[in-house]
């Protein structure tokens, strides 16, 4: 008599994962996410091991195949910054590998999108808040390059008085300058980024004596009437171009302007044009007749004009409140920007369209990319 064997009611049993590939997989997680994260790698229940989310897991955790570029959805965190293997009950991730938070929009643009301009040229005006110069029926000139070009509406000077300004500007710090005073600064400052990368630079104010003048204050020359204040020109503040004749030559008058002297070129006005010493409406009508020879000029195709001031007259961000131009062929046409933006911006804005990296407090700085189309 033939008997049949009994059948099997229960479900069908599926054969299970090999354990000793899935925990070597999970272990493969744990030590990348660690060593990602600085910890020891912890111990992980075994449920956690063989839950079909661990080896998910765990076979993200493995190399690529050579030649291969996987792809994950826009968003998602790389295999080497995937969160240790946690049991499913527990969803959150552990806090030492919790993501950072996204950077303000205020540093969300890369200075490495700065253009390489053919030129930058940089004017620094005096002692004016925000509110005296934008809108002002006294600089119609400004006003105009405002409404024509582009406009830093959030941006703050770092100090008070002048001169620790100036010093920011072409060295990303004052340098633990306080005063108006002479100084003889041993740190490193733009025109030596400039130099080992080819780039040019010079150097006009206006009634400077030629020939690495070191005084304090000098009247009239060759550019005319009026006052020159070193505390307002600061390449000559640094032994580095001081103590030597070829560099400090590159600090003239304006009797030798050109706007294609040299790629980066910084310009200060004496005293009076600067709105120092004279009024608002002095300083626009200098401008009116200073700016065009930029502008109106070859040189000006592919390059960029700042226009700011040194300080305000308030204490907002150290230096107060002030108004900072962008002018040139590849501005947006009438931009304002609400970005906050510092003299260190500027001076990273600067480094940054020639490539020479940063110095100081401008490593941690915006830039003013937003203005260029």
């Amino acid at each position: 008599m033939v008997h049949s064997s009994p059948r099997h009611s229960g479900p069908t049993r599926r054969p299970r994962p090999s354990r000793l590939l899935v925990v070597g997989l999970a272990a493969i997680t744990l030590v990348t996410a660690c060593a990602d994260s600085g910890r020891a790698p912890s111990l992980t229940p075994a449920s956690a091991v063989t839950s079909p989310a661990a080896v998910s897991l765990a076979q993200s955790a493995l190399p690529a195949p050579a030649g291969s570029s996987p792809s994950a959805p826009a968003g998602s965190p790389s295999p080497a910054s995937a969160a240790p293997v946690t049991p499913l009950a527990t969803a959150s991730p552990s806090p030492a590998v919790a993501a950072k938070p996204a950077p303000s929009p205020a540093l969300a643009l890369t200075p490495a999108a700065v253009p390489r301009f053919k030129h930058v040229y940089l004017i620094v005006l005096e002692n004016r808040e925000y509110g005296s110069i934008v809108g002002n029926a006294n600089a119609p000139y400004i006003n105009a390059l405002i409404h024509r070009y582009g406009l830093a509406t959030n941006y703050r000077a770092v100090s008070h008085p002048s001169e620790p300004n100036y010093i920011a500007l072409f060295s990303g710090s004052t340098q633990g300058v306080t005063d108006d005073g002479v100084h003889n600064l041993a740190g490193r400052n733009l025109a030596d980024q400039l130099g080992p990368h080819g780039v040019s630079w010079h150097v006009f104010a206006e009634n400077v004596p030629l020939g690495c003048y070191t005084g304090a204050t000098a009247s009239g020359g060759p550019d005319g009437s009026g006052t020159y204040a070193r505390k307002h020109e600061p390449a000559i503040s640094f032994t580095s171009i001081s103590g030597k004749p070829t560099r400090c030559a590159r600090i003239s008058d304006f009797s030798h302007f050109s706007p294609s002297t040299a790629r980066f070129e910084l310009i200060v006005p004496n005293m009076c044009h600067s709105m120092h010493d004279c009024s608002t409406a002095t300083g626009d009508a200098w401008l009116k007749s200073f700016v065009p020879k930029i502008t109106k000029s070859a040189a000006m195709k592919g390059s960029v004009l700042f226009i700011t001031w040194d300080e305000g007259t308030t204490g907002l961000g150290g230096g107060g409140h002030v108004a900072t131009l962008v002018i040139g062929p590849t501005v947006k046409r009438g931009y304002r920007s609400r970005i906050r933006h510092t003299h260190y911006s500027l001076l990273r804005t600067i480094e940054s369209a020639f490539g020479v990296g940063c110095l100081n407090r401008t490593c941690s700085a915006n830039t003013l990319r937003e203005f260029l189309r």
